[in-house]
């Protein structure tokens, strides 16, 4: 048996489960894309091959290696994008619950049955139909649980919109003794450098007390001061716009002391170095393309 474990992002990581690029399948239709970002990259012909990901993914399981955590890998569905294991499922306290994604994204599930087979039945638990969630829009921190979300009219419209209040609301009664905040997170089917897709796409809590976070990303602007207040002004990397769209909120956290970013954040890793992180540099412009990054493609499992 598996026993979870996952208080906050930051803890030091023991056990994860890292995506895989195998077996992605062929450059999807643009109709039948999720997000804007990979629909950009199908129309300019840069839309990243099986190959480069996997290469890509090496990377980070020699990192994860390095520091002694145990990876866990979706068995591969043919032809099924399964990169990003985020979205799928998540982990608060010792509970694990299965995300309810967009219904032709279903099948990635299955590729974590067995994990879920190794986890306490009482441990387990899938949401109602109606609480529409994805892992990337739900960070534990402690006593809060930070959930970003979407409540405007046309949610229905908008496929970039992952998460919705009845998940928020069935969430905090899971965790009724953790307080449960919602932000709410701008939406663009079109525009990649206007959508916030996920909470951790505008948003990222990191050891030391120091946090990632870009503003356009927030609709509310005194849910996006909220959080600025809960950090500290001075303990806070602001990322513009490109760097958003670039993912640089989207780092993985092995310790407090421990992170992996992409290799191209030169100011965003130079912030971390400053503020006495070890971090962890890897290619991951790539899957980078797919609008996620790092944090997307990991699931952790454990952490001390």
């Amino acid at each position: 048996m598996i026993k979870l474990n996952i208080k906050n992002e930051t803890s030091r990581l023991r056990a994860v489960v890292l995506g895989t690029a195998e077996s992605n399948g062929p450059v999807p239709k643009v109709e039948d894309c999720y997000d804007p970002k990979s629909i950009e990259h199908i129309l300019a012909g840069t839309y990243p091959t099986e190959k480069d990901m996997s290469k890509e993914m090496e990377t980070v399981i020699k990192v994860f290696e390095k520091y002694d955590v145990t990876v866990y890998r979706p068995e591969v569905i043919k032809n099924c994008n399964q990169l990003f294991a985020r979205d799928i499922a998540f982990v608060i306290d010792d509970i694990l619950i299965e995300a309810n994604i967009l219904p032709h994204r279903e099948e990635e599930v299955e590729g974590i049955d067995y994990i879920w087979s190794q986890v306490a039945e009482d441990k387990r638990i899938i949401l109602p139909e109606a609480c529409h969630v994805e892992g990337g829009d739900v960070m534990p921190w402690n006593d809060y649980i930070f959930i970003g979300t979407y409540s405007g009219a046309d949610y229905a419209e908008l496929i970039t919109a992952r998460t919705n209040i009845d998940a928020v609301i069935s969430i905090q009664e899971l965790f009724p003794n953790k307080i449960v905040k919602s932000f709410e997170l701008r939406k663009s089917n079109t525009n990649p450098k206007e959508n916030a897709l996920h909470l951790d796409c505008c948003f990222n809590p990191l050891g030391k007390g120091k946090a990632i976070i870009h503003k356009n990303g927030f609709l509310i602007e005194k849910e996006y001061e909220w959080l600025v207040n809960f950090f500290g002004r001075e303990n806070v990397f602001e990322i513009t716009k490109e760097e958003m769209y670039q993912m640089c909120s989207n780092v993985f956290s092995i310790s407090d002391d421990v992170i992996i970013s992409e290799q191209s954040f030169t100011r965003l890793n130079k912030w971390l170095r400053e503020q006495g992180f070890i971090v962890e540099e890897v290619p991951y412009a790539e899957i980078g393309k797919q609008e996620g990054l790092l944090r997307c493609t990991t699931m952790p499992l454990i952490r001390d």
